[in-house]
């Protein structure tokens, strides 16, 4: 569940490299809003992440990243890279729930994140902070 989440929002805000312990800022300045309040870049940016389209370099990296960031609880995230991540869950949580369904079906399958990330869904969707990570 929280894959999606992060998948989504990683994807939008940062896409990543792994550098030492932590994933590159090269991507930290992405116009988030301007992606999640158009429909034509954001359909691009979730195809990506569905593997039903072509992917932006930084796309590409962060569908990569995906995996590790949910394992660890988005551990490797600068902290301007955890703040997109909570704006794009909040986005896709309130505005495009069937789209979240279909990420988190994609990158967990077997529910291994859903229950490990329910109560930062639940903030999310209430409109409260979320902490991600250390």
């Amino acid at each position: 569940m929280f894959r999606t989440l992060v998948s989504v929002a990683i994807l939008v805000a940062v896409a990543s490299v792994f550098a030492d312990d932590k994933y590159t800022t090269k991507y930290d300045n992405i116009e988030l809003d301007e992606i999640l309040n158009n429909q034509r870049l954001y359909q691009k940016y979730f195809d990506c992440l569905r593997n039903k389209g072509k992917c932006t370099a930084d796309a590409a990296e962060l569908k990569e990243l995906i995996p590790d960031a949910l394992k660890t609880e988005c551990a490797k995230c600068s902290e301007k890279q955890k703040e997109g991540v909570e704006k794009v869950l909040r986005f896709v949580l309130t505005k495009k729930p069937d789209d979240y369904n279909e990420i988190e079906a994609i990158y967990d399958p077997d529910g291994t994140y859903r229950k490990k990330y329910e109560e930062q869904k639940k903030l999310a969707q209430e409109g409260k902070p979320i902490k991600l990570g250390s």
